[in-house]
């Protein structure tokens, strides 16, 4: 694979092999025989993986915990170094992996901000002219100058974001780090990670949220035992992804979990978020969280009402089924549908969906709700198992659902 002008990133045949030790004790057994015995054990975290980047793509990399992901990401950043292959960059990276795993606990907050930018290879003057605008956007102005073994996790998390994000970088590796801090934070950082895709820099972006790959990215990359599964358009990847999970990951009936306090108290929304207050269903009218339907015949209603920061632009909803085996079988968002929603000066709204002539088959499917930004990209609240519906049906139709189909008799 060649390194073309326009590529920034390369991976070529990359493979990484820990050495696993039984005891502390075989390690300085295995430096004494210098090799004519071996007292470990070898892990390979990734085999033979290959791929390149191009200035201003975004890749997901998706997979099971222990597929190589993380490897993938440190192999790519430098923090580790290649058994085999090659890992060939070109730009300035700034990575979200471990958030302020680079502080030194016993340095100021200021004094960290310095350090990392000395070691992403900014001289004191460019963090200088950057220095406010990181502690603004971090909001820990009032600790800056104390040690940071002092801040709150959600301090130490806000000042590390706003350093990786403020240095102008080539390439961003993300690692499930698009919310972080609370809900004025957690837009603000998916706003600014979405200013720099938007103006062109290579993201490689590692998460268990297939809807934020797909929704973010243009390629999708399937890491599976450290070996590429797959490696193609997003959407195509995610879905066979996804099959894959339904089939070997079957959820029970019902699950440990309370629903009846699924739902979250109607309370205002805070500065810079949005939260649900309030979801009802209703099947023909009657309202419940276990509800009866008929297949082709009953119509659900399900009406959300939310609370949002009046500063910010209106949010969108979605809602989703879920089959009580654990298959995604639908979804419908009013972005995605291009409807508008509209609330009030105070930030207050509702809404309501309506699926007349049901066409889900007999069975059990729970219904979610999602709060999204204006762009279907930020979660701003959910409650994934709010009501289950019980549908019966009339005649021997198998699957999921019926599809919108004519016959026609042919001479």
């Amino acid at each position: 694979m060649s390194f073309e002008a326009h590529t920034v990133v390369n991976i070529e045949a990359v493979s990484k092999c820990h050495l696993m030790y039984a005891q502390p004790a075989d390690r300085l057994k295995q430096m004494l025989w210098r090799g004519r015995r071996r007292f470990y054990t070898e892990f390979w975290a990734l085999r033979e993986v290959s791929f390149s980047l191009r200035r201003g793509e975004v890749l997901g990399v998706i997979g099971r915990n222990g597929a190589g992901k993380s490897t993938l990401l440190q192999l790519l950043c430098g923090t580790m170094q290649p058994t085999a292959g090659r890992v060939h960059v070109q730009g300035r990276i700034a990575a979200l992996l471990e958030l302020g795993a680079g502080f030194n606990p016993e340095f100021s907050g200021r004094e960290n901000v310095y350090l990392a930018g000395a070691i992403l290879g900014l001289s004191r003057a460019e963090m200088a002219e950057r220095f406010e605008a990181i502690v603004d956007f971090s909001g820990v102005r009032a600790f800056i100058d104390q040690p940071v073994k002092t801040y709150s996790s959600g301090m130490y998390v806000r000042l590390a974001f706003s350093v990786a994000t403020s240095v102008n970088p080539d390439i961003l590796v993300i690692d499930e780090a698009l919310s972080v801090g609370d809900g004025d934070f957690a837009r603000r950082s998916f706003d600014r990670i979405m200013a720099l895709k938007e103006s062109g820099v290579t993201i490689l972006f590692c998460s268990h949220s297939l809807y934020y790959v797909e929704a973010l990215c243009s390629r999708a990359l399937w890491l599976e035992q450290g070996r590429v599964r797959m490696l193609d358009n997003a959407a195509v990847v995610i879905a066979a992804y996804q099959a894959e999970l339904d089939g070997v990951a079957l959820q029970e009936l019902r699950a440990a979990e309370d629903v009846a306090q699924a739902a979250p108290p109607a309370t205002a929304s805070g500065s810079g978020s949005a939260r649900i207050v309030g979801i009802e269903v209703s099947v023909d009218g009657v309202v419940g969280r276990e509800l009866d339907a008929m297949s082709g015949e009953s119509e659900v209603t399900i009406r959300v009402r939310f609370a949002s920061d009046p500063a910010l632009p209106c949010p969108s909803l979605a809602v989703t089924v879920a089959h009580s085996g654990g298959a995604m079988v639908s979804s419908a968002g009013s972005v995605n549908d291009a409807v508008p929603l509209s609330r009030a000066a105070d930030g207050r709204g509702a809404a309501q969906i309506r699926f007349p002539a049901l066409s889900l088959l007999k069975g059990d499917y729970w219904l979610g709700v999602y709060l999204f930004c204006e762009r279907g990209l930020h979660v701003y609240d959910f409650v994934d198992r709010f009501a289950l519906l019980k549908i019966k049906q009339r005649g021997l139709a198998q699957g999921l659902v019926v599809l919108p189909h004519v016959w026609e008799p042919l001479a």
